[in-house]
């Protein structure tokens, strides 16, 4: 019997994309020929995911996991190359399992991820998951990328918007236990997380704002006024009050809630801290939305038959 090495199953599931105990049982069957193992995967159907590898995947989900004490949360981003199949049964239980796993183990990165164990069967890495889903779903799935939060001193909290479409995480600190399960409290994080989804603020508070990104506005605003027209001397008061406008659409404390106007999200938690009896923090979120930065594919299908009918000629 052909002695079979960690690393030849490494090299050929990397050839194949297909799962670490597939690999080893090719080889095996292939008395450790590399080409016939493939042979092997590729007969039983299990070397379909090397086939798709190069193809485009923007569709998909962000999915959440929360402890039921919700002092340990997570968001994943998983996409696939079609919303048809982002919207089966098969699909979502994948992400579901990712989310749970990436919650509970706390992998450093997407490629630590990759390499763990999944927290409900051992006997799989998170990479076969993956190779058994493409497979088993037909189409490029890949684990784009993910955020987790853990405390002991408040709550993480996940929204979901259009079944997948945006995703946020929040953890918002609370110096009171007793006060942890108050509706004014749980009305007060799940509004703060729908207002991320909705009007998608960049950081928490205004001293997170680095200070390359404020000098670049302040060169906009300031471009701006002079071409407006306005006299040089009241120009750089100006830019300081559009600066001021400027954080209240970028940072979460300074927003205008989306429920009421009149009052900014900061103005909500000191409005809730004092009814509740406690003292109130919102400490970081996450907000990711399915797809943003990925080129989708464009197809065209005029451009297609036309290149079709010139390579004709």
């Amino acid at each position: 019997m052909a002695n079979i090495t960690s690393q030849m199953v490494k090299e050929l599931r990397e050839m194949t994309q297909a799962g670490m105990m597939d690999c080893k049982k090719a080889l095996v069957e292939a008395e450790g020929v590399m080409e016939k193992a493939v042979e092997w995967l590729r007969e039983k159907g299990l070397a379909a995911a090397a086939k798709k590898a190069g193809r485009i995947a923007a569709e998909g989900a962000v999915i959440d996991y929360v402890t039921e004490d919700k002092t340990v949360g997570a968001i994943v981003e998983v996409n696939c190359e079609t919303d048809f199949v982002a919207n089966t049964d098969n699909f979502k239980n994948f992400c579901k399992n990712i989310a749970k796993h990436v919650a509970l183990s706390n992998p450093a990165d997407v490629d630590a991820l990759m390499n763990q164990k999944f927290v409900d069967d051992e006997s799989k890495t998170i990479t076969d998951l993956v190779s058994d889903a493409t497979v088993s779903i037909g189409e490029k799935i890949s684990i784009r990328r993910f955020a987790r939060y853990q405390t002991n001193a408040g709550v993480v909290e996940t929204y979901i918007h259009m079944g997948g479409k945006i995703g946020v995480l929040l953890l918002v600190e609370n110096n009171n236990p007793d006060t942890f399960g108050a509706e004014a409290f749980r009305a007060f994080y799940h509004d703060v997380a729908l207002q991320i989804a909705a009007a998608k603020p960049s950081y928490v508070r205004k001293d997170e704002v680095p200070t390359e990104a404020l000098n670049k506005e302040r060169e906009i605003l300031r471009a701006q006024a002079l071409n407006e027209g306005k006299p040089e001397k009241i120009v750089d008061k100006m830019v300081e009050g559009r600066i001021e406008k400027y954080y209240k659409e970028v940072c979460l404390l300074e927003q205008p809630f989306v429920k009421d106007g009149d009052k900014s999200i900061v103005k909500l938690m000191g409005e809730v801290a004092k009814e509740i009896g406690a003292e109130l923090n919102v400490v970081s979120f996450e907000r990711f939305e399915r797809g943003e930065g990925i080129e989708k594919r464009k197809d065209n299908f005029a451009e297609e038959i036309a290149a079709q009918m010139a390579a004709k000629k």
